[in-house]
């Protein structure tokens, strides 16, 4: 059996296959090619048939592998643009967004940086100038908050089969990780004189914004980390400002340059940018995000059958905390007050839920964020009034509305500006 295949009357032929080696080979190469095929076959001819059959006992899971992945049922996807994508706020459950899902805003796309070369300046008005590496940042005292990020220019109207999605869904929420910027100013020695940084991003545009040294010494932080890993590059790897409750485009991605002064420094993106009339003035510096929320079930494309339905939502404000949500489910004559998801926290997303009775009547339901300064959301008729009729650009925080059909049918209800 271990002799070398040869015919009768062949020279011996040396490093012939013997046909041990031959069946044991095949053997061998039959089981690598059986694994690989029943790996393949796990993931999608065995999805398949889990599909069909509905029973997992019958079939061999998948093995570790060594990046998670969603279910192949899940399926959210962000809505893009050439400059933006949009968080599926319909979709989620809570109030983290996946780091993936996190809504992207830029001005010249996204840079690769090495975050060995990663350099990040502080100077100006300033008793000792100071460039921090990336490796410096992180043996500075840490600090883990989670807060919100929104677009100062979040919001849509224009047609009944709008999703939560692409009616705002520029904000997302994450937990971050830094070092607190009144630390960096401390080692830097600010001085007393100085009102205002420059921030300044390492990307193609060179994006810079004026802030207020106020909010650097109060919770403004240099962050490295996302929900627990390194920040993406869609976010500001390998580091960005982060202004707890300040519109989107003031926390400054790919940060590399801080420098301090005693005026602002009236930018591009401050001047022609970011901007907006307000009657017959200009309104400029306008950084805080106002409190807002809207329903994230039911809205388009639900359809609901008649019967108890929980609504819910996210609220947030910029000003704090949010202390109530209303829900009206007789298109604003009444409102009712929701329950809040704990914890509350400060400049968050806040997750809301009321239990409603639907009867197959048709009505709207809407919902308005009152935080703890007070305020009320608005009415998008009550920002008209008091903006003017040009009221459509940035810092737009409407209540929302959404239209219950009688078969059950979920639409937006979209409003104009005139």
């Amino acid at each position: 059996m271990d002799e070398p295949i040869e015919k009768p009357g062949e020279e011996p032929v040396k490093n012939k296959i013997s046909r041990r080696f031959l069946l044991g080979g095949a053997a061998t190469t039959a089981i690598v090619l059986l694994q690989s095929s029943l790996t393949k076959w796990v993931q999608t001819a065995g999805a398949q048939t889990l599909i069909k059959n509905g029973d997992p006992t019958k079939i061999t899971g998948a093995g570790p592998s060594t990046v998670g992945k969603r279910s192949l049922f899940e399926k959210p996807v962000r809505l893009t643009s050439d400059t933006s994508s949009r968080t599926p706020l319909q979709d989620l459950y809570g109030t983290i967004t996946p780091s993936d899902l996190h809504y992207e805003r830029h001005h010249a796309g996204v840079p690769v940086i090495d975050p060995d070369k990663y350099e990040l300046l502080i100077h100006g008005m300033v008793g000792k100038p100071m460039v921090f590496k990336l490796s410096d940042l992180k043996r500075f005292p840490s600090v883990t908050r989670t807060c919100f990020l929104e677009c100062s220019g979040n919001f849509r109207t224009s047609k009944e089969t709008m999703t939560p999605q692409e009616i705002c869904g520029l904000t997302s929420q994450s937990e971050w990780t830094g070092v607190m910027l009144s630390t960096l100013f401390r080692e830097v020695g600010v001085e007393p004189k100085a009102t205002w940084f420059l921030a300044e991003g390492s990307d193609a545009a060179l994006l810079t914004r004026s802030i207020p040294v106020k909010k650097g010494w109060d919770d403004a932080m240099i962050v490295y980390a996302q929900n627990g890993e390194a920040i993406r590059p869609e976010q500001g790897y390998p580091a960005r400002l982060l202004l707890p409750g300040w519109e989107g485009n003031t926390n400054v991605k790919w940060i590399r340059r801080v420098e301090l002064s005693d005026q602002p420094f009236m930018t591009r993106e401050e001047t022609s940018k970011y901007t907006y009339p307000v009657k017959d003035k200009i309104r400029q510096f306008s950084f805080e995000m106002d409190a807002r929320s809207i329903i994230t079930y039911p809205a388009y494309p639900n359809q609901l059958e008649r019967g108890w339905v929980e609504i819910r939502g996210i609220a947030w404000s910029g000003r704090g905390k949010i202390i109530k949500v209303e829900v009206s489910t007789d298109a604003g004559k009444s409102w009712n007050a929701t329950n809040l998801q704990e914890p509350v926290l400060d400049k968050a997303h806040t997750y809301f839920r009321h239990l409603w009775q639907w009867r197959g009547d048709e009505t709207e339901i809407l919902s308005r964020a009152i935080d703890e300064t007070n305020y009320i959301q608005p009415t998008l008729r009550q920002l008209i009034e008091a903006r003017g009729i040009s009221a459509s650009g940035y810092h737009m925080n409407p209540i929302t509305a959404w239209q219950i059909k009688r078969d059950g049918k979920v639409l937006f209800k979209p409003e104009s500006f005139k």
